[in-house]
């Protein structure tokens, strides 16, 4: 069974890379405080903060060692940081084109940039995490979760966005078709009473810009920030994504997804421990799990299918969700 998040059903397999060097281009921009190891590396890369004038520090995102394709994430991660990432003096749609040709990827994914060029006379983005939305034998929608910094003067301004890549497998390795931006929609000035306590939890309920803006637009169903507030009562939780930015259907398939109405959230980390990273208990994650039923969730999905549901459909596992755990609601 694929659940509401889910992906197809052909398999991939489960491959690590080893990385040298992979912050050239963050580097080249003055955002970056070295180059990645080898190895196992923490999912989420520490930033500097930004003082009046400057931008922060950001490091390029690398994989852990339970990653599936971790190449594809990469090859997401890398298009991203790029568009979204120039020193002063390259701004502009033409030297953002210059950076992606130099990724060996076609110019024109510039013109699916979106939010990730806005006008500015510098700035940074830091990959949160890199998620899959589906990941098949050839095909893979990978979610590129960020926060990205831009400078005008003497002005330093924080937001965010995550994108949909898209890639295809070929001859030569998988290659980017396609960028879909997240488009959260306008805050709304009033809101759910659960919408308004998720949002302040900021201690227990960690949101990256586009899911916190999901939230702010009155499009998100209470029964994702009642879970939310329910769960955070015993985790931490790190959620990836809310609403916007998630593939409108279940990948590889004509089913809709109950992300973009509005009806799922995923969580990337618990307590500090990431999803994929081999070393979290599988413990934690397995409880999280049968919590998130408890609170409401009729559609689970995570690393492992557990037992024991309400239905026989309520967990699930595939490829796709080895990365994170889903919640998905009826309503």
């Amino acid at each position: 069974m694929v659940g509401a998040s889910g992906s197809g059903s052909r398999p991939v397999e489960r491959r690590v890379v080893l990385l040298g060097g992979a912050g050239a281009l963050l580097a080249a921009a003055g955002c970056t405080g070295g180059a990645p190891g080898r190895g196992t590396a923490p999912v989420t890369p520490t930033t500097a903060p930004a003082t009046r004038g400057s931008l922060p520090r950001a490091t390029p995102w690398r994989p852990l060692s339970g990653e599936i394709h971790p190449e594809v994430k990469l090859r997401a991660a890398r298009l991203v940081e790029a568009l979204g990432t120039w020193p002063s003096g390259k701004s502009g749609r033409a030297a953002a084109k210059a950076r992606v040709t130099a990724l060996r990827l076609p110019a024109g994914l510039v013109d699916r940039a979106g939010p990730l060029l806005p006008s500015a006379d510098a700035a940074v983005f830091q990959v949160v995490y890199a998620q899959y939305g589906g990941i098949l034998s050839d095909a893979a929608s990978v979610l590129v979760v960020g926060r990205q910094w831009t400078r005008h003067g003497d002005r330093v301004t924080a937001d965010g966005t995550t994108v949909d890549v898209r890639l295809a497998r070929t001859g030569a390795g998988w290659n980017v078709t396609d960028l879909r931006p997240a488009r959260p929609g306008a805050a709304v000035v009033s809101l759910s009473a659960p919408v308004r306590k998720a949002l302040a939890d900021g201690t227990r309920i960690a949101l990256p810009p586009a899911a916190e803006a999901d939230l702010r637009s009155g499009l998100v169903h209470d029964s994702v920030a009642d879970a939310m507030l329910r769960l955070a009562r015993t985790y931490r939780l790190e959620v990836s994504v809310v609403r916007s930015g998630h593939p409108l259907h279940v990948f590889g398939t004509d089913r809709p997804s109950d992300h973009p109405r509005g009806r799922a959230f995923d969580v990337w980390r618990i307590d500090g421990r990431a999803v994929v990273d081999p070393s979290t208990p599988r413990a934690l994650i397995e409880r999280l799990m049968r919590d998130a039923a408890a609170a409401g969730s009729y559609n689970v999905g995570g690393p492992v299918r557990l037992s024991g549901g309400a239905t026989p459909d309520q967990f699930f596992s595939d490829n796709t969700h080895h990365d994170h755990v889903h919640l998905g609601f009826r309503r």
